[in-house]
């Protein structure tokens, strides 16, 4: 049989040879398959986000929470600013750092109670203010912009759906500034959470996020649908129809006891703060008719009713952001006066984060004082003129109380402000009273206007 010839052969393996050669390049261009793209930690998913001041703050929507959690299987995780150091101790000698570290533990076997066990807290400091009304103080003293950071990355990290915090507003109450801190925080936190500018380096991603030592985080800007507010006021006050109510003497469905015994449940793990909490299961008095649960309505991107359900309108995904309308100046002629402090702030808050409803809370601006306790109120003379003007302040107070300093003379700068610390005393009473103090300005000799301030004196009995 004779041998092959050269152009037989290469007949023959030319085929061959060809697929060698594609499949030869083929390896050489196809892509490594790489491992898909982590998803954000769902262990950390929330439907609806609490921000809170300090351990058992979330006893003022302790039977809501319940309702939330129980019977409409919502995951809530919780954000509790301070740990509450500054606070009292019923029990025991333990303050300041040691109370910090029991009241932190009381915190999360209370949210235990409703297998809530997500909880950050931000460690600021506690502000001690047993009389304190002022934001301003709380703010200074929590580090507002560190703070802030913190609260925008656990929105990006839990994701919710709702936010629920304590109402930005002085109101007869506790009047404690630092709830309402929290409440600014996360009203500012839930409007700017969405932006990717703001604290870009928690939403890059890392350059390799197995390695050791990466400065960026790797979140993803979040934006959430809801936000509503609570307050310890008077439910009579101003509470009724200015967002959902749920009664508290209700059934849950899923705990089968009244949602109200939830709170005494959640009541008794803090024993530093309380004392005699009734057990879960005692028997109700018989003219037991407590207040349901009034929730105020911030604002939703999703639409929805003001009285609505907290959750009407939730979608799965979160809407586009929303931009904030941010701060516009006041116009205003000649010689103007307002309240300073917390109420000027706000008066410049609400309308920059689109809250212009909660102006309309409240009738008049209002405080509290203990019986013969200082007040301490903070008065701002404007000058909106081309020339230095003179202001006369008086204050006309109620009988009992005296002014330590604030009825004067007073020279304002052109286009200035001139800031005013008045100090009154309040009088010595057993029993709370409403009362109100009238500042009255005039330049020129003529009125310019009159600011009224309600104060509850509460009495020592």
């Amino acid at each position: 049989m004779r041998g092959l010839s050269r152009r037989e052969l290469a007949a023959i393996f030319a085929p061959l040879l060809a697929c060698l050669f594609i499949s030869s390049a083929l390896a050489q261009t196809t892509p490594k398959a790489e491992l898909p793209s982590p998803l954000p930690d769902d262990r950390y998913k929330a439907d609806m986000l609490l921000v809170i001041a300090h351990p058992d703050d979330e006893l003022l929507v302790a039977s809501y929470l319940a309702r939330v959690v129980l019977d409409e299987h919502k995951r809530v995780a919780v954000v509790i600013a301070t740990r509450g150091n500054a606070g009292e101790n019923k029990i025991g000698y333990e303050q300041a750092a040691s109370l910090a570290a029991i009241r932190e533990l009381e915190a999360r076997r209370a949210l235990g109670v409703l297998n809530i066990s997500n909880i950050w807290f931000l460690n600021v400091p506690d502000t001690p203010a047993p009389n304190g009304h002022n934001v301003l103080r709380s703010l200074e003293n929590w580090n507002h912009g560190a703070t802030l950071e913190d609260a925008v990355r656990i929105i990006r990290l839990t994701r919710p759906a709702v936010v629920l915090t304590s109402l930005p507003d002085v109101v007869i109450g506790e009047n404690n500034e630092d709830h309402q801190a929290a409440g600014v925080i996360a009203t500012e936190a839930f409007d700017i959470s969405g932006d990717p500018t703001q604290f870009p380096e928690q939403v890059a991603f890392p350059e390799d996020h197995r390695a050791l030592g990466v400065l960026v985080e790797g979140l993803r800007p979040w934006q959430a649908q809801k936000l509503y507010y609570f307050s310890d006021a008077d439910p009579d006050a101003f509470l009724k129809g200015q967002g959902p109510e749920y009664p508290i003497d209700e059934v849950s469905p899923s705990g089968h006891r009244e949602y109200f015994r939830y709170w005494l449940a959640i009541a008794s793990m803090y024993r530093t703060q309380y004392e005699n909490i009734p057990a879960v299961d005692a028997p109700s008095p018989a003219n037991f008719h407590p207040s349901p649960q009034y929730l105020i309505f911030g604002k939703s991107l999703v639409g929805g009713s003001t009285t609505g359900d907290v959750f009407e309108g939730v979608r799965p995904e979160p809407p586009p952001y929303k931009s904030i309308p941010g701060y516009r100046p006041a116009t205003e002629t000649g010689i103007s006066v307002e309240l300073g402090g917390p109420w000027h702030f706000y008066q410049e808050f609400w309308p920059a984060h689109s809250l212009e409803h909660l102006a309309k809370l409240l009738p008049i601006p209002e405080v509290r004082v203990v019986s013969g306790g200082t007040l301490y109120l903070p008065i701002l003379l404007h000058n909106n003129t081309s020339g230095e003007s003179l202001a006369s302040l008086r204050i006309d107070l109620p009988t009992g109380w005296t002014e330590k300093k604030g009825s004067a003379l007073y020279p304002i700068s052109s286009h200035g402000v001139y800031p005013v610390g008045t100090i009154l005393l309040a009088p010595s009473l057993k029993h709370g009273e409403d009362q109100e103090i009238r500042f009255s300005v005039e330049s020129e000799g003529k009125a310019v206007r009159s600011i009224t301030l309600r104060v509850y004196v509460k009495g020592s009995e």
